[in-house]
């Protein structure tokens, strides 16, 4: 690592490589442009019925109309929230308040949003059913339907993993939702913007996005929901967004959202071709030159742009922490559960061995990352697993 020092100040002239899209991405230069005008001349209230509310109210229509093309749906079933946590909550929450005592169905690698959002329902007095997945963290059909009870109101599935990237059979699972008169419900916060969706197509009935997983703004999500599906404000206070989420609107978000819904899907599939060929790479790279690594997550219904890889005898917080000091942001599961020591949820459910779990890394590609980044990273990284490897008591080496 080279540093410069100037006036008094140390810069360090460290490569550094972002890997961790999944858990925030960097905002897309034509969305940073887009928003920059409602920082300034477009400040007004959209809600005012004089000239400054006027200039702004059309920008957000034409935002809630782009993400509305993006996943298939009618502007109209489209709500403005302030990204996927509070979107699960509201699917969740809005859905059960009028009907108490009944029954919910999730699995067992959910989002702490939904996660921990039906553990609250439950202690509220609902009944709570957790699907177990396969060893690729996958909810198979049947398994839903075994879970089915007369009394459930609600199943929600994950559309893919935040930490494996694993792609779940939504279309299945809400046809079968949907034969039985149950509302299907699917955060897909981690496919929107990068995998073509369809609301229709997949048969669901309320899906969570947020911007910030692909290149818009933090603070700033959406909700489709489907017409006729009756889902109980989860804020409550003016008429905004038709009643449904009250609180004068994030403008700069939303605008800035509706732009990035725009350039995901003008550039959806060449982004797809460009990222998944620098994931294939990495992950061949490093299993070819560290030796007893697992791939986490299915082998071929996969996120493009995710690879969680274990190196087996190995800390993964401490191969972190020493990828961190060489300029390399990664993970070790989801950044909601940063600062955990205790083994990812989700790889547990998927029965990984502890000695496999506890070494797990997380890279998350997008945006910027380059094949120089690829290569730099294939360098700087076995030769610090390997020196870990050696140094544990349980390789055998």
């Amino acid at each position: 690592m080279n540093t410069l020092s100037t006036l008094g100040y140390t810069i360090s002239l460290m490569k550094r490589i972002y890997m961790d899209h999944n858990a925030t991405s960097p905002i897309h230069p034509e969305v940073r442009e887009t928003m920059l005008p409602f920082m300034g001349e477009l400040f007004g209230n959209p809600s005012s019925g004089h000239w400054a509310g006027r200039e702004v109210s059309p920008h957000l229509e034409e935002a809630r109309a782009h993400a509305a093309r993006l996943v298939g749906a009618k502007p109209e079933e489209v709500t403005f929230t302030s990204g996927g946590t509070e979107s699960d909550n509201w699917a969740i929450r809005g859905i059960l308040r009028n009907r108490p005592g009944s029954h919910i169905i999730t699995t067992s690698v959910e989002h702490p949003a939904v996660f921990n959002a039906c553990l609250e329902m439950e202690n509220e007095g609902y009944e709570l059913t957790i699907v177990e997945v396969d060893r690729y963290g996958q909810v198979r059909p049947e398994s839903i339907e075994k879970a089915i009870k007369v009394n459930t109101a609600l199943i929600t599935v994950m559309m893919a993993n935040n930490e494996t990237g694993t792609i779940n059979p939504i279309k299945e699972i809400s046809s079968i939702a949907r034969a039985r008169g149950i509302i299907m419900h699917t955060d897909a916060v981690q496919a929107v913007g990068k995998i073509p969706l369809d609301v229709r197509e997949l048969g669901v009935d309320i899906l969570s996005a947020s911007a910030h997983k692909f290149n818009g703004p933090k603070g700033i999500g959406f909700q489709f929901v489907r017409g006729g599906i009756e889902l109980k404000p989860l804020i409550v206070g003016g008429h905004q967004e038709h009643g449904m989420r009250s609180g004068t609107e994030n403008v700069m978000g939303i605008v800035g959202m509706g732009k990035a819904c725009e350039v995901a899907m003008r550039d959806i599939s060449g982004k797809e071709k460009l990222i998944r060929r620098l994931r294939d790479k990495l992950e061949t790279g490093l299993r070819q030159s560290v030796p007893e690594t697992v791939v986490n997550g299915h082998p071929t219904e996969r996120i493009y742009n995710t690879l969680n890889i274990s190196f087996k005898y190995i800390e993964g917080e401490a191969l972190l922490s020493m990828m961190e000091m060489e300029g390399i942001a990664v993970s070790t599961g989801s950044a909601c559960s940063s600062g955990s020591t205790e083994p990812s949820r989700v790889l547990k459910a998927m029965k990984l061995a502890p000695l496999c779990s506890r070494g797990a890394i997380r890279f998350s590609l997008g945006l910027g990352t380059t094949e120089e980044d690829i290569e730099h990273c294939l360098r700087v990284i076995p030769p610090l697993a390997l020196k870990f490897q050696e140094m544990s008591p349980f390789s055998g080496r």
